[in-house]
């Protein structure tokens, strides 16, 4: 392809950052492509202005194969890697690429003739009802830290006296199975290590929810709501499993508290949503609530009793302590027997003379 006719490169929203007035600089067959090792026209810029300066990694032919963005090799639509879209889509075969050079340049002049003719021809686009596999993984917003500035060498051997004026992270780097990372594994879909932790975290929280061996517990949670959503939206998504005691919905916490009137009803909506949860367009976790313990009951209305201000009547069912009463007043300084802590002069440093009692 002729350099002087690309006008933008293909870029994912989180690649190409939150400022909407972006500059780019375009380097006309700036570098090898990563894949097919072919020279491309390059694109430098900076998402923002605490970001790092990223360039596209891919040429146009190898991204649109994928549907991946050049520069992160995510997928475009649901923005996750090409080994956990696969799985979720079930394709299984796997696109080779040629070894000797000739037949890399053949076989990407096909692929760009076939592109450029149509573009729906590709076979991620045929599915239009994607899995719920997808619908759970999905990044539905931007993930703007992906664009951080890389760690200071520097500062990773003690030896940086830049301060906060370094342009780089001081932090230092995480080992483990995310610090492999190779862009052909990412692009071919084989051992990504990335996609191995998403499928591997999806896989154990996707098993079934074990209700409460408590029979009494017909509370479900709900987490991960919007702060726009009512109560009339949490109803109506549970409304369908039976009838609800209660909703109650803390937009504080984006979170909500759903009571069903039996216990069954409670079991078929966990079982039915623990693995697809949307309420208003955004992923909700679910999970079993917790009944609230006798003990702390018991201890915050004995405070309450304890600490009830004088002439203040109680709640039904609460007694009073001995010797006061519910309206009675405190008994004058200078008695014996004391009842409040703050009553006795000796807790206060004081010395009380009761030279002058009748005994």
């Amino acid at each position: 392809m002729d350099p002087s006719s690309e006008e933008f490169p293909i870029l994912c929203e989180t690649c190409l950052g939150e400022n909407p007035f972006v500059r780019m600089a375009k380097i006309p067959w700036g570098q090898a492509c990563k894949i097919c090792e072919k020279p491309f026209t390059c694109y430098r810029w900076r998402p923002g202005a605490r970001a790092r300066y990223k360039k596209t990694q891919l040429c146009r032919s190898c991204a649109k194969t994928k549907n991946v963005c050049q520069t992160c090799v995510l997928d475009l639509q649901y923005g996750l890697p090409v080994q956990v879209r696969d799985t979720a889509l079930e394709q299984n075969e796997q696109e080779g690429m040629a070894v000797t050079q000739v037949n890399r340049e053949y076989q990407q002049e096909v692929a760009q003739h076939s592109l450029d003719g149509d573009d729906a021809n590709q076979s991620y686009h045929k599915f239009t009802r994607p899995s719920q596999l997808l619908q759970r993984l999905q990044r539905r917003a931007p993930y703007y830290k992906r664009n951080a500035p890389h760690i200071c060498s520097f500062f990773v051997k003690g030896t940086c006296n830049r301060g906060k004026s370094c342009p780089f992270r001081h932090e230092m780097p995480n080992t483990g199975e995310l610090a492999h990372q190779n862009i052909k594994d990412r692009y071919f879909g084989n051992n990504d290590p990335v996609a191995k932790k998403m499928l591997r975290l999806s896989k154990e929280r996707s098993s079934p929810m074990v209700p409460p061996p408590d029979k009494t517990i017909r509370t479900l949670w709900v987490g991960g709501i919007d702060t726009k959503t009512g109560e009339m939206d949490v109803r109506h998504k549970f409304a369908n499993f039976g009838e609800l005691a209660s909703v109650r919905v803390i937009g504080e916490k984006n979170c909500a508290f759903v009571t069903f009137s039996t216990r069954a009803s409670a079991e078929a909506a966990a079982s039915k949503l623990q693995t697809g949860l949307f309420i208003n367009g955004s992923r909700c976790k679910l999970a079993w609530g917790k009944k609230q313990s006798s003990s702390k009951e018991a201890k915050g209305l004995g405070s309450a009793v304890a600490s009830a201000p004088p002439g203040m009547k109680l709640p039904p069912g609460m007694s009073a302590p001995p010797g006061m009463g519910p309206t009675s007043v405190p008994p004058p300084p200078g008695m014996k027997k004391t009842y409040y802590p703050s009553m006795d002069p000796s807790n206060m440093g004081a010395r009380f003379d009761n030279s002058h009692q009748e005994k």
